[in-house]
């Protein structure tokens, strides 16, 4: 018979082992890789507008006017799962001879933000406008709350994509909108541009800023004759990449769930059929189950709490823990009834050597059961 050391040191072992693996999994989620549509200068822009624009076109229609616009965010704030409030400033710049037809009156707005939702919010206002050589600068400060369909499947180990998609005042035309690279330092790949650096985020931490394209395509004309942008029309899209702090969920959802299965473990431990041990520990069925379900009313009760922090969503990574926590529970709860009866079912298991392999298979099919549960949302999951 191999000895309860033996037993012991290959369950730790084990569970170290699949500990780091999972620990290894949770880094490569928590990386975020830079988007393939990221434009980072003037010559990217009009490379990509040449060929999903310019050369897939409706014939015969007027040219392109290209309108250079830029964006800077002053502060954000998630209202709940789905909505985000902006404030901060937006500008173009339009050139004399052509966009003398399409250039804003001092009391209009040369842009139009599809996503806002009405919350009260103030309509944008001109701040400046100011002559530079053959060109005029118009800036307005805008105030905008944007509904987007955010993914929520890595939670805590997600990232947000806050996009703010714009559309020309004269979006009957064939107008497009693109970056002014102009106004920033820097915007490649890996730079932060257009944001305040000292923007308060929250649970947040800023990763990315981008501007690219997303080709749209409607089943309307608006009303409008040979409408230019009913098929893979490019609006342009700034987008701000953030990062959740692990911290903050891992305190709040992930600790509470592993002290309750160090509880539940403990008091798996103290199952035991020798008579001396069982009152020295004080082992009995009911005060075990009495004890599984104070710790499931925990789990449920943290379980409550983090769906609704994501009503009408899927199920999110974390959540996914919480339903095998419930399974433990059942599990450790179903081998104790079953040991104490002495039951013929799983007898070689349940009733071998004191109930020792329940209770050294704990940890390792725990962490096994989280590692299984990362793969699956990695490979299924969509950020």
């Amino acid at each position: 018979m191999i000895k309860h050391k033996t037993w012991w040191f290959w369950s730790t072992g084990i569970s170290l082992a699949l500990f780091i693996v999972l620990v290894f999994l949770w880094a490569k989620m928590n990386q975020y890789e830079v988007a393939p549509t990221q434009l980072v200068d003037q010559a990217a822009t009009h490379e990509y507008l040449n060929e999903h624009w310019e050369q897939v076109r409706p014939e015969g229609g007027a040219p392109t006017i290209h309108i250079k616009t830029g964006i800077f965010i002053q502060s954000l704030k998630f209202f709940n799962s789905s909505e985000v409030n902006l404030t901060g400033y937006v500008w173009q710049k339009y050139r004399d001879g052509i966009h003398d037809a399409i250039k804003p009156q001092p009391s209009e707005i040369g842009f139009i933000l599809p996503e806002q939702i009405d919350t009260g919010a103030m309509e944008p206002q001109e701040i400046y406008r100011v002559r530079q050589g053959d060109e005029e600068l118009i800036g307005w400060y805008f105030e905008a709350t944007l509904r987007q369909p955010f993914k929520y499947t890595y939670y805590p180990f997600d990232h947000k994509t806050v996009w703010v998609r714009m559309w020309p005042k004269a979006f009957s035309e064939n107008v497009v909108l693109v970056p002014d690279f102009a106004g920033y330092k820097a915007t490649g790949l890996e730079d932060i541009f257009g944001i305040e650096k000292t923007i308060v985020l929250g649970a947040w931490e800023r990763q990315n800023t981008y501007f690219d394209y997303q080709l749209s395509s409607y089943d309307t004309d608006f009303g409008i004759d040979n409408y230019v942008g009913q098929l893979g029309f490019p609006e342009l899209h700034y987008n701000f990449v953030v990062k959740r702090k692990f911290e903050n969920a891992f305190i709040i959802y992930l600790l509470p769930l592993f002290v309750v299965a160090v509880l539940l473990f403990a008091a798996l431990l103290t199952v035991s059929a020798k008579e001396d041990l069982s009152n020295k520990l004080g082992f009995s069925v009911t005060g075990f189950i009495g004890a599984s379900s104070a710790l499931f009313f925990v789990v449920m009760l943290a379980h409550i709490q983090l769906r609704e922090q994501f009503g009408g969503t899927s199920v999110v990574y974390i959540e996914y823990f919480y339903i095998l926590m419930y399974a433990v529970l059942a599990g450790a709860t179903a081998n104790t009834f079953l040991f104490s009866i002495g039951s013929p079912i799983f007898r070689n298991v349940i009733l071998y050597n004191d109930n020792i392999i329940p209770k050294i298979a704990y940890w390792p099919l725990v962490f096994f059961s989280m590692i299984i549960i990362t793969l699956m949302v990695q490979i299924t999951g969509v950020r």
